[in-house]
């Protein structure tokens, strides 16, 4: 995804925002776009206040002078605004390459609302060609990745499982945890998949975020088509 089409999505949900708004900042590099562009209408007087939903978002929020508190101070949010890696005709997404899935789908939860903005690539027939994030426990690593493999193969679902950044080097997500990246390939049923990696008990959150969308940004050369309303 170009600098442009990121820019122009991100612009695009912008007019989303309205003066008073409770706002969910997602993390990522288009949701960075998003952030430097809500910087200008803050700077400008728009009067905002929002969550980050990750340390890298937050840093660039300080830095940029847009207002933030945490979600125990404001639990309850008026829009989340975060991109996707993949998305599909229902709005179902996979996000998580960042690695904040889990704090990106809490903050989502508590939002009324969630606009996704993305490129026209990130759109779908199925799901699953983008590797899936599950976030695991650092403790039994090899028992739940055991596990998710048999609740894959249950599911008819191949692919590799792979530990972010390595055995030697591994990723550890803002909370602490590990991520196991799934390539399935295809899912042809997002929310069975959901159900049964969260019954996994070293499973702390996985990347599917079913239900949560209302509306999607999808940037093109062309321009930027909105899907669904708010």
């Amino acid at each position: 995804m170009s600098q442009e089409l990121k820019i122009e999505s991100a612009r695009a949900a912008l007019g989303l925002v309205k003066d008073g708004m409770r706002l969910g900042i997602g993390t990522g590099s288009t949701a960075d776009e998003f952030i430097r562009l809500l910087a200008v209408e803050v700077k400008a007087g728009l009067n905002v206040v929002g969550v980050p939903t990750s340390i890298k978002t937050k840093n660039l929020c300080d830095e940029l002078g847009v207002p933030l508190k945490t979600l125990d101070e404001l639990p309850e949010l008026d829009l989340v605004i975060d991109g996707a890696d993949e998305v599909d005709g229902q709005f179902q997404l996979i996000k998580g390459g960042g690695g904040a899935h889990l704090r990106e789908k809490i903050v989502a939860h508590a939002s009324k609302a969630m606009a996704v903005i993305a490129d026209e690539s990130k759109l779908v027939d199925t799901l699953g060609k983008y590797p899936l994030p599950i976030e695991v426990n650092k403790f039994g690593l090899v028992a739940t990745t055991k596990a998710i493999r048999a609740v894959a193969d249950h599911l008819g679902l191949s692919g590799e499982l792979n530990l972010r950044g390595g055995d030697n080097a591994p990723f550890e997500t803002d909370g602490g945890h590990f991520i196991i990246d799934a390539s399935f390939g295809h899912i042809p049923d997002a929310s069975a998949l959901s159900k049964a990696l969260l019954e996994v008990p070293g499973v702390v959150e996985h990347g599917l975020f079913l239900g949560y969308a209302k509306v999607v940004f999808l940037a093109s050369p062309t321009g930027v088509k909105q899907l669904g309303e708010l």
